[in-house]
């Protein structure tokens, strides 16, 4: 016979919104170079707000913090980004993660998605203010290439790395959010790499623009962040 707390306990979950009991695929949020892991806490609350839990939610860390022009997209900065995914996808309900990167986090993460060819596995990737196409402020592989950031494992544009990033499958349906007052993307006084904004992905479902600049686009698009994951 069931108890009075039973019955209770059974109307409260139905009377519960769907997302208290759905099935959530993990989110992996990578941030930018020489970032941290505190900077997705708008996208973090926002997620907790839409009935994600913190075991949904992995946040690397990875990188120099004191050297930003140190860290690259080969070697050990790759690491913690890759376990991420790893794990994410280990612990997933549904079979599919999402994956969220700022800045160079895009690539970065990007580049552990293709190495382990988990693209099947990802149901949304959404790049925010990345720089897939290239940054000026690195100038052209081999020209001008100043710093491991920018080199050939780097943000130069026409990069080694970033042509054989392009183009690559990363998810079932992929993001960017971009900005033309993008402080380090737009920086040489241009975004357009190629007569396209650098922060554009080949093969994007769709692209959305704020005028918030490069770290306003992660602290203040957290709602759009959700929007397009769910």
């Amino acid at each position: 016979m069931k108890t009075s707390k039973h019955i209770l306990a059974a109307l409260a979950l139905l009377a519960a919104p769907a997302w208290a009991w759905a099935c959530k695929d993990p989110v992996v949020l990578v941030h930018g170079n020489a970032g941290y892991t505190s900077d997705w806490d708008n996208t973090v609350s926002e997620l907790y707000s839409r009935g994600y839990s913190s075991s949904d939610l992995y946040l690397p860390n990875w990188g120099y913090k004191s050297c930003p022009a140190c860290n690259n997209h080969s070697g050990w900065e790759e690491t913690p980004v890759r376990n991420a995914i790893q794990d994410a996808i280990a612990g997933s309900c549904s079979g599919k993660i999402d994956v969220i990167g700022h800045s160079m986090g895009v690539t970065l993460a990007a580049k552990q998605i293709v190495d382990l060819g988990v693209d099947d596995d990802v149901d949304a990737f959404v790049g925010v203010a990345g720089a897939y196409r290239g940054l000026w402020s690195c100038g052209a592989y081999p020209y001008n290439v100043q710093n491991s950031t920018c080199g050939y494992w780097g943000l130069s544009v026409s990069s080694p790395f970033l042509d054989w990033l392009y183009g690559k499958p990363l998810a079932d349906r992929v993001y960017s959010i971009k900005s033309y007052q993008d402080q380090v993307v737009c920086s040489s006084g241009t975004c357009n790499v190629g007569g396209v904004h650098s922060s554009r992905i080949a093969g994007e479902t769709a692209t959305y623009t704020f005028a918030y600049g490069h770290f306003g686009l992660q602290a203040y698009t957290e709602q759009t962040q959700a929007n397009l994951i769910d």
